[in-house]
């Protein structure tokens, strides 16, 4: 979807012929991003997200893994109009907890249309809500809260290193033309307390998250079905992120990513430095869906192996965004040394995303 499957509106046919008359704005090479404008909403581009991931703990050491997400959509529909009903903007909002002690994946979704004081996204900085599902940036803290039914949501974020701009300032190329492009930054290392609640019962969680935020109009070209993407977090304080966009003939059609290391060296990577390779496939029981969630990953020098949090960590987001994807906690080691933890992403394998 990540960074990422929000993806295919459910009622994009209807949107079509509304959406030809729309221009959205492309990335464009030499644009500076400047904060703390770029940590709020873009709302003429296409779309956008902000992505947080985290591996959790407890007091008694048992792992979670958690996933909060808020996306905006420019639908294009009824712009010109005068009704404060015309769903101009498009806010939805997923969040999963993985509970490899139960092996279960709790998840919601979210989707409104912007406006009343509801459900807003701020231009100014990180402040998105819808109804009583937030997340707001404080400083260098963030803080999301998150309720539903079964399971709710109560961290704090706290940056402990600067930004990461992916790409080249923060311009992350996804293809081989020019506009196939997102404005990209991440946060990683951030350090991460709050509450799980659990059938209403509160559990004190601590550990590490990482955050995305990122924009574009082109995100996914045509020929693309989907992406895999990796945010690692290793116990040292570095940092790797990888993805690859996947051709819907097989084969590969971008990739690229970035290395920070514990000394605070950055560095991009070229498309031919990055390589994912499947070691277990994971079928899915209720969609039947094929997902490779274990891999091992080439980032330059760097050469991981991913195991995940547990097996079943699939989305289904097709009431909201349309789509079905993986997205889950995995662990990271090399040569069978542990090194941290981070988020996998796997999208378009039930089908080709349309963002």
């Amino acid at each position: 979807m990540r960074r990422r499957s929000f993806l295919a509106l459910p009622f994009a046919a209807a949107m079509t012929a509304a959406t030809a008359e729309v221009r959205y704005p492309e990335v464009r090479a030499g644009t500076s991003l400047s904060f703390p404008r770029d940590h709020g909403a873009h709302p003429e581009f296409r779309t956008e997200w902000w992505y947080i991931t985290g591996w959790l703990e407890d007091g008694h050491g048992h792992a979670f893994g958690v996933q909060i997400t808020f996306f905006r959509s420019r639908p294009g529909v009824q712009e010109s109009g005068a009704s404060r009903f015309a769903p101009r903007q498009l806010l939805f909002a997923h969040a999963a907890l993985a509970e490899p002690a139960h092996a279960r994946l709790r998840h919601d979704q979210r989707a409104a249309r912007t406006g009343f004081g509801l459900v807003e996204a701020s231009e100014r900085t990180t402040d998105v809500h819808v109804d009583d599902w937030s997340l707001v940036l404080e400083g260098d803290r963030y803080r999301a809260r998150v309720v539903t039914p079964g399971f709710a949501f109560d961290f704090t974020f706290d940056a402990t290193q600067p930004l990461l701009l992916q790409g080249t300032a923060g311009i992350s190329r996804k293809g081989p033309h020019p506009g196939e492009a997102s404005f990209y930054y991440s946060r990683p290392q951030l350090q991460t307390g709050g509450f799980v609640t659990i059938d209403g019962v509160p559990h004190a969680v601590h550990g590490t998250a990482w955050l995305d935020h990122e924009w574009s109009s082109r995100y996914v070209a045509p020929e693309a079905a989907g992406w895999d993407w990796i945010g690692i977090y290793f116990a040292d304080g570095g940092v790797v992120m990888a993805f690859r966009m996947r051709r819907r003939d097989g084969g590969i059609y971008w990739a690229g990513g970035s290395i920070r290391t514990a000394r605070g060296r950055q560095r991009s990577l070229a498309p031919d430095e990055v390589a994912f390779e499947p070691l277990r496939i994971w079928r899915s029981p209720r969609t039947g869906v094929d997902y490779p969630v274990a891999m091992r990953v080439r980032a330059g020098d760097i050469e991981l192996t991913l195991e995940p949090l547990m097996d079943d960590q699939e989305l289904d987001a097709r009431a909201t965004v349309g789509a079905i994807y993986w997205e889950g906690a995995v662990r990271a080691d090399a040569g069978g040394r542990a090194l941290g933890h981070g988020y996998l992403e796997l999208t378009g394998y039930a089908q080709p995303l349309k963002l």
